[in-house]
């Protein structure tokens, strides 16, 4: 069994939980609303900027063994930069105060994930940030196209321009779970293996943490 494999299979758990998140099994079935989804963005942008400091950080954290692993990382940085102004124009898009959002706080489980994030690659391993691509990318290719059309179509005929940070992260995304399918399956070191697994458990617990608290919003405001 390739190494890739073995990590679906011993995340699938955490996978078919992080799936059953009631505010992505909503969105999907019925879209959502403009307020929500500018949460979503509001929350993304907070823990996408981040993303290319981390892959930074990761590789600043490997050896002179890790060099097929540092080059990858070079690549995601590449593919990633920008990803955060996207969003921003999304928010814009939407009608919304993007400076605002620029200049704002993420709410408490956004900022645990990215803590997390930084904690891991320093004290455990620069591997550990794996776990934390395999589990966002391989969401947004799942779920990306499918939750774009329910939205847009939320808006009624005319839906605003603010999908190009979620349609970047769809089919066209495909080619990047296959990089990371190359790349994992070259690893051989089976603590790094390890690692990258118990990461991924963590990542989807963390990154569901996010759409719970959005949902948790959601519902909060349709209370009252």
């Amino acid at each position: 069994m390739s190494f890739y494999q073995e990590l679906l299979d011993q995340t699938a758990p955490q996978r078919i939980d992080f799936i059953a998140i009631g505010l992505i099994t909503h969105v999907v079935e019925n879209g959502v609303s403009r307020d929500v989804y500018a949460d979503f963005l509001d929350q993304a942008y907070h823990h996408v900027r981040h993303t290319c400091p981390l892959l930074q950080a990761a590789s600043e954290r490997c050896g002179a063994e890790d060099e097929i692993y540092k080059q990858a990382l070079k690549e995601y940085i590449k593919e990633e930069e920008g990803h955060d102004e996207w969003i921003l124009n999304d928010i814009r898009g939407l009608g919304f105060d993007d400076q605002a959002v620029r200049n704002g706080q993420a709410r408490l489980a956004c900022r645990a994930m990215v803590s997390h994030a930084y904690f891991v690659i320093d004290k455990v391993s620069p591997y550990a940030m794996l776990g934390m691509v395999h589990v966002l990318e391989g969401m947004s290719t799942l779920l990306a196209d499918k939750a774009a059309r329910s939205i847009a179509e939320s808006f009624g005929e005319e839906p605003p321009q603010a999908f190009s940070y979620l349609t970047s992260h769809g089919a066209l995304d495909i080619e990047h779970v296959a990089f990371f399918e190359s790349l994992v399956n070259g690893i051989e070191n089976e603590k790094t293996k390890q690692i990258i697994i118990a990461s991924a458990k963590d990542f989807y617990t963390l990154y569901g943490n996010i759409f719970r608290d959005i949902d948790s919003k959601r519902i909060a405001g349709n209370a009252h």
